[in-house]
C-alpha cells in the first residue's frame, strides 16, 4: 500500500509563490508516475502536472511556464513548485501516484492519492 502526504499549501497574494510536497511510503517511488490534480469548489478534480519515473514532465496548458514538478527518488518526494499564482489556481491540490507512464491526465489513471492541500490565491 503506498500512502502519499502533501504539504506546503496555505493563502499566499496573486503573483507570489508556493511550493507543494508530497511525501509518500514504500520503496518503489522511483517507478512510480507521480501527479499533481486540484479541485476547485464545485469543479471536477483535473489534472495539473505530472513526472514520469524517467523524469519526463507533462502540464496543463494553464500552468505552463508558471508551475515546474520535480521529484526526488531518494527522498521519495514528488514536488509542485508554483510560481505568478493567480485567483483561479485557488483549489485543493491533491497528489497521485500511478504505475505506468503512458496515460497520465485523468484521475481515474491513478490508483493512489493523497489527502490534498488548500492553495488559496488572494486577489
Amino acid at each position: 500500500q503506498v500512502q502519499l502526504v502533501e504539504s506546503g499549501g496555505g493563502l499566499v497574494q496573486a503573483g507570489g509563490s508556493l511550493r507543494l510536497s508530497c511525501t509518500t511510503s514504500g520503496r518503489t517511488f522511483s517507478t512510480y508516475t507521480m501527479g499533481w490534480f486540484r479541485q476547485a469548489p464545485g469543479k471536477e478534480r483535473e489534472f495539473v502536472a505530472a513526472v514520469r519515473s524517467g523524469g519526463v514532465s507533462t502540464y496543463t496548458d494553464s500552468v505552463k511556464g508558471r508551475f515546474t514538478i520535480s521529484r526526488d527518488n531518494a527522498k521519495s518526494t514528488v514536488y509542485l513548485q508554483m510560481n505568478s499564482l493567480k485567483f483561479e489556481d485557488t483549489a485543493v491540490y491533491y497528489c497521485a501516484a500511478r504505475v505506468g507512464a503512458v496515460h497520465v491526465t485523468a484521475t481515474h489513471d491513478y490508483g493512489y492519492w493523497g489527502q490534498g492541500t488548500q492553495v488559496t490565491v488572494s486577489s
